[in-house]
């Protein structure tokens, strides 16, 4: 009863009261072949005392990116984050006032949210940000579905390599439509298209050119959308000015990797398309007194406003995490966050070379802190053997590539141990 608390009784009083005739009318409009067959294999029930052992012992199994060298990137990155983001997190002045919804006892929530749309505003080169989404990927799905309002067409281009799991969530998104919206690739931009949109730098690890892109976006009238997964990138790299719309995922700064999530989206426009834009944005204003303030301005989503004109059904911003970045980009400042991005580059410089001395062969010509190293044997088959020695190689990719990254938390100790043993796996 601990664990399911509802009585058979107290579930049919339910069903009832909402006009269902069973559980399983629930999730009619869940595909069959998302369903689970026959019995789940899950141990009998134990008392708390046994589940508490059980779930240790398999989170002892874990291997954690702090354990040993670790090389893994590919849309979640290994940074370090300062025991001072966490501690002021949890300070009650944010923790009390937790929704923004009551401006007059939240005005500390809405001042960080206002601090991170203009965090946001300001490396990515754009007029305007909202004040966050769930992550990269629904942030990338959010703006085809703007570039679609905006321009009244119904095809979105992949202009290069971007992250299959976000191309994953726009296929979802685009279920919706049943046919109508497409996703074609970079052959097929015409003056249909909404939006062309590129990663830079791309799943690869290479940056993009965005004046090449702005000038085949002009051609027929669509928007620009540009995407990173690694928003630290912008650090280094110059901020994309040419986009109509940026966005993509900020865990890089004030959060850990934490198993896949929670992760933060950022989104980010050029004023005009302001009103198309999801989410909820801060300002700043007065209050009768003349004193500073702030409240929600723009809320334009259907909790607020009628369903049929709402932009989108994100309900609420990652507040917590929205937080943690902007005290993590407070602490570093301007410089700070330019010198951070700096180190990562060289890390991944280091990596490169000493796995080019060791005799691999690198293929990007440029890269931030991400890169695709080939291999002479199976990628999957040597990921897993230097799991188990102890060294997280990174992603395994097709035709024996290897996409590596390096950051700010790669040892010099760990690129040699990692290059040495994947030259004695390999040989």
């Amino acid at each position: 009863m601990r664990y399911l608390p509802q009585t058979k009784k107290g579930r049919s009083e339910m069903l009832e009261a909402i006009d269902v005739s069973s559980v399983d009318a629930l999730y009619s409009d869940v595909p069959k072949s998302a369903f689970v067959k026959g019995k789940v294999n899950l141990p009998d029930h134990m008392g708390e005392l046994e589940v508490e052992r059980m779930l240790g012992a398999y989170a002892n199994e874990n291997h954690a990116a702090p354990d040993g060298p670790f090389f893994l990137g590919a849309g979640t990155y290994y940074h370090h984050v300062p025991a001072s983001v966490d501690h002021i997190i949890q300070r009650s002045e944010f923790l009390t006032a937790y929704t923004p919804y009551q401006p007059e006892i939240a005005q500390g929530t809405l001042q960080a949210i206002y601090e991170f749309q203009t965090m946001v505003a300001q490396v990515t080169g754009q007029d305007v940000a909202n004040s966050s989404l769930y992550d990269g990927a629904t942030a990338m799905a959010e703006a085809a579905l703007m570039a679609m309002r905006v321009t009244r067409r119904k095809k979105v281009v992949l202009g290069n390599k971007t992250h299959p799991h976000y191309e994953d969530v726009l296929k979802s998104y685009f279920e919706n439509f049943r046919g109508e919206a497409t996703i074609e690739g970079p052959q097929d931009i015409d003056d249909q298209t909404a939006c062309v949109i590129i990663q830079s730098p791309d799943f690869y690890g290479s940056p993009e050119n965005y004046q090449i892109w702005r000038e085949k976006c002009d051609a027929v009238g669509a928007l620009l959308v540009v995407v990173t997964n690694e928003i630290l990138s912008l650090g280094l790299l110059p901020a994309p000015e040419e986009a109509d719309i940026v966005c993509g995922e900020a865990q890089s700064i004030g959060l850990p990797m934490s198993f896949g999530g929670p992760h933060l989206g950022f989104f980010a426009c050029r004023e005009k398309y302001i009103r198309q834009m999801p989410g909820r944005l801060c300002g700043e204003t007065v209050d009768a007194s003349g004193r500073r303030g702030f409240v929600l301005t723009l809320n334009t989503r259907e909790q607020h406003i009628r369903r049929e004109k709402a932009t989108s059904n994100i309900c609420t911003n990652q507040g917590l995490c929205a937080l943690a970045f902007t005290v993590h980009m407070a602490l570093l400042g301007e410089d700070g966050f330019k010198h951070l991005a700096k180190l990562n580059h060289e890390k991944a410089c280091e990596l490169s070379d000493t796995l080019e001395n060791a005799g691999f062969k690198v293929e990007n010509e440029t890269f931030f802190n991400e890169f695709v190293v080939e291999l002479p044997k199976n990628s999957n088959e040597i990921v897993s053997t230097l799991a188990e020695k102890g060294i997280i190689a990174g992603l395994a990719l097709e035709d024996n590539k290897l996409l590596v990254s390096a950051t700010e938390m790669t040892a010099q100790e760990d690129i040699q141990t990692f290059c040495e043993t994947l030259k004695e796996v390999c040989a």
